[in-house]
């Protein structure tokens, strides 16, 4: 029989948003666009012409968002700062009126007992930097070095706990690779450059941080564990590609120092080797390791898949979320106890878990009735409690989203959220799924019992 559920007094709750998916007001207040505000007025690139102009209004809204992360019992709130808010051109002269907005929420934050974690980029880079190039340009590295010191400067002495990159793979392989995501270009010759400047950007930026006096500061990464669909050589192989390409390309360089073997076949004759001194710079010291977790999947050879030649298997049997992301704590608990065995030196926080299902555009009940996403966070909750028992060093769970928000490609087609947005008034309706979150907070873990 398994230990009961259960979590340590000091155990992190919270929740965690991103600038562009919330915020609105993108070029508000003097600040610039991003590439996400260019690529949502592109049209055809975003789900039924959606763009972030207003998504959750939380620019505005703060104060009210922060008093719902009150009433939950939240801990920590996870958000990231939009760099042209801040710095209009990416670099050079910084907008006050920007800074003090990210100034405010922290204050709020504190007030109402929140610790700010923050994230300095989630995927909205400055469009000034990319018609520079962006993450092709091997400058960047000092470019985001320079904005953390700007940031660092003005909100260290309260922000205890800071990210540079968030899910570097989704960047390159959504940016860079297939074009469905911001900027949207199609290139493995510039997928392997991106993937090696954003992680010397990370390492600048890790630098820039402590020469700052942050004592807390890592990365987030979005793992996806793979599974090979038989025990053919074809198969394995395949598994492995799909492993090295999405998960070891960032995690390796960051905690080892070294690069997967693996990715030279992966990109071809795109691939370039990156330098002892590339490496060495990508490889700083950090406090934590941020886990971004939905999914799992089984992989098969197939030659017609671009790079990694390795398809997905769906499963039949499984539940799967309105992404269509197939239902599966076990590959959670797995995934954090692999992980705390590989880097036991390291703490992790899960810094994203959630799930996106039907909600009605407008709440019909208050709570909302969101049995499937409730679900889904109870089983997530479990497996993250059974991996501490297995001596994972978690240290913390946020829950993916906060808000219902524009999920970018997807626009606002996908809810996320704890708390349901009606779209065309900003109402908040908080749903079940936040109610039985508020309750294991309170708890400690132990109404994770009651379901078991």
């Amino acid at each position: 029989m398994s230990e009961p559920f259960g979590f340590p007094a000091d155990f992190v709750w919270g929740a965690a948003t991103a600038a562009y998916q919330v915020e609105g007001s993108p070029l508000a207040d003097g600040a610039g666009p991003s590439i996400w505000h260019r690529f949502s007025h592109t049209p055809g690139r975003v789900h039924g012409g959606d763009t972030g102009d207003l998504a959750c209004d939380h620019y505005r809204r703060y104060p009210e968002d922060i008093a719902l992360m009150q009433r939950l019992g939240l801990q920590s709130y996870r958000f990231s700062i939009s760099w042209s808010r801040v710095m209009p051109q990416g670099r050079g002269a910084v907008n006050p009126a920007g800074l003090d907005h990210y100034d405010r929420v922290v204050d709020r934050l504190l007030e109402a007992g929140i610790q700010p974690n923050i994230t300095l980029y989630h995927w909205d880079l400055p469009a000034a930097l990319s018609d520079r190039g962006g993450w092709l340009n091997p400058d960047i590295a000092d470019w985001f070095a320079d904005y953390t010191r700007v940031m660092v400067r003005k909100l260290g002495d309260r922000v205890p706990q800071w990210a540079t990159l968030n899910e570097p793979w989704v960047v390159v392989d959504g940016g860079y690779l297939h074009g469905s995501l911001a900027p949207g270009h199609r290139s493995h010759f510039e997928a392997a450059i991106a993937a090696k400047q954003l992680m010397r950007a990370h390492g600048a930026s890790v630098q820039a941080a402590r020469a700052e006096g942050v004592r807390s500061i890592g990365l987030v990464v979005n793992i996806e564990p793979k599974t090979p669909a038989s025990t053919s050589a074809a198969d394995l192989a395949a598994c492995t590609r799909a492993d090295a390409y999405m998960n070891r390309q960032f995690l390796e360089p960051a905690l080892k120092g070294e690069l997967p073997t693996e990715l030279a076949e992966v990109y071809g004759e795109a691939w370039q080797d990156w330098s002892p001194a590339e490496l060495a710079l990508v490889h700083q010291p950090i406090d934590f390791l941020g886990v971004n977790y939905y999914t799992r999947a089984v992989v098969r050879h197939d030659d017609s898949v671009w790079l990694t030649r390795a398809a997905p298997v769906p499963q039949p049997m499984a539940t799967h979320t309105a992404t269509g992301w197939e239902v599966c704590p076990a590959a959670f608990e797995t995934l954090l106890v692999e992980l705390g065995r590989a880097y036991p030196a390291l703490p992790l926080y899960v810094t994203e878990n959630g799930s996106a299902f039907y909600d009605p555009p407008v709440a019909s009940a208050q709570p909302l009735p969101d049995p499937l996403r409730a679900h889904y966070l109870q089983q997530h909750l479990q497996a993250v409690s059974r991996a501490r028992q297995q001596g994972a060093d978690v240290r913390g769970y946020y829950a993916w989203s906060l808000l219902d928000n524009l999920e970018w490609a997807h626009g606002y087609s996908k809810r996320f959220g704890l708390v349901h947005v009606n779209l065309s008034t900003q109402e908040r309706t908080l749903k079940q799924s936040a109610l039985d979150y508020a309750a294991v907070i309170a708890s400690r873990g132990a109404s994770l019992n009651a379901n078991a």
